[in-house]
């Protein structure tokens, strides 16, 4: 079956509000065999109405999100109606129960509201637990005098549009696939690995499945490897990828890298700290975005100057004097400084050449060392080289220390 995915609201194409639905209804669908096939973002007004009149004319199943609240703008409920030759009446029980709940709540009433309780003739209405915009569900042909397809109209908001999508939407979806393809997707998410050197590993031997879909999703410092097919082509392909990528998986999950972390660390009861210089905080952030942080995380430095380097991780003048402050050496002492300092199990430490300006022949633009001190090792260090633009170049590098430490919590 062809499906189609329409999201309507012009605060979405100016980049005022994330666009969610594409993902999360991609992934509650799969299950029963159904893909989107089309997904388009349209602004409020006329180009709802168009967009749904070229849908219905190729697809077997339409969802629209957005246009069911109460404003001027909310038109979606009125397109449908016309487009679908269906007279609009107010439903009695659902004007009682938007009465009910503003009084309820204390809100106050206004005409306008009670545009919702207007229901097109032959529509199942999809009740809406989280807000005042029921959905609405329209049968395919609903109108016999044309043909359309099934229609689900859901309401804007992620809170409100999930919770009816598992309930409501998925009860009418699960009996209308009569024969479902079972597929499975799985995700693996790969860390400070290209993504040609990734599907040069796998690539070849994943497609060679029969009825297997490999997709790469690149972003900063990691590739996302995701595979799409029945169960036994999963069974196979999945076998492959963790032989040939073994230790490099760092989530099978949507979890990101900092996450891993974090909960490596809490399993294992040790503690981390960050030296950071080039990095300016980014791990420290990082990692404290993660809940349950502070069970892990000590503490973490910034020292941008030497002068902090020197007096605050007791970095040796000398080494910055000898090797630079971008230095393997100098990496490694601000490791177990920080460690020292902060009585943690381990400690990351940072140093590089952000640029634009500051690099030189024998450390260019991009310059970057990360540094790992351990309790039962000397301190690593790793050389990297990321000739990017600043923000970049530091992501890329707390990615690269956020590795070191994981590769360690994992041997």
């Amino acid at each position: 079956m062809r499906v189609a995915l329409l999201n309507t609201g012009t605060e979405l194409l100016l980049g005022d509000v994330q666009n969610t639905h594409l993902a999360f209804i991609a992934g509650e669908i799969l299950p029963l065999g159904l893909r989107i096939d089309e997904q388009r973002t349209v602004p409020d007004g006329a180009a709802i109405r168009e967009a749904l009149a070229e849908l219905f004319s190729r697809t077997e199943i339409v969802f629209v999100t957005g246009g069911l609240g109460p404003t001027t703008d909310d038109i979606t409920r009125e397109v449908a109606a016309e487009l679908l030759g269906l007279k609009l009446e107010q439903n009695a029980e659902l004007l009682t129960w938007l009465q009910h709940r503003h009084k309820t709540r204390g809100f106050k009433w206004t005409a306008r509201i009670a545009r919702q309780a207007n229901v097109p003739t032959g529509a199942q209405i999809l009740p809406n637990e989280n807000g005042s915009a029921s959905g609405l569900y329209f049968r395919a042909n609903i109108n016999a005098q044309s043909s359309s397809p099934h229609l689900f109209l859901l309401p804007g908001p992620p809170r409100e549009l999930q919770p009816m999508f598992r309930k409501s939407v998925m009860s009418i979806l699960r009996p209308m696939v009569k024969d479902p393809t079972a597929l499975d997707r799985r995700i693996y998410k790969i860390a400070c690995l290209g993504e040609s050197i990734i599907e040069e590993a796998i690539g070849e031997k994943v497609l060679a499945i029969e009825g297997i879909e490999l997709g790469y999703c690149a972003r900063l410092g990691e590739v996302d490897v995701r595979i799409i097919g029945e169960a036994d082509g999963i069974r196979r392909a999945d076998a492959i990828i963790r032989d040939d990528l073994g230790l490099s998986i760092f989530s099978t999950t949507d979890e990101t890298l900092e996450e891993v972390l974090v909960r490596l660390l809490a399993e294992r009861k040790k503690t981390i700290a960050v030296a950071e210089s080039c990095t300016g905080g980014l791990l420290a952030h990082r990692l404290t975005n993660v809940p349950g942080a502070s069970e892990v995380f000590v503490a973490g430095y910034v020292a941008y100057a030497n002068a902090v380097k020197i007096d605050m991780l007791k970095v040796d003048r000398k080494l910055i004097e000898t090797h630079g402050a971008v230095s393997e050496p100098v990496a490694r002492v601000m490791a177990e400084g920080a460690r020292q300092c902060a009585r943690s199990t381990y400690a990351l430490a940072t140093t590089g050449v952000a640029g634009p300006g500051g690099g030189s022949p024998d450390k260019p633009v991009g310059t970057a060392y990360v540094a790992l001190a351990s309790p039962d090792e000397d301190p690593i260090a790793r050389k990297l080289l990321f000739p990017t633009d600043r923000e970049t170049f530091k992501q890329l590098t707390a990615q690269a220390a956020f590795e070191l430490l994981r590769r360690k919590l994992i041997q």
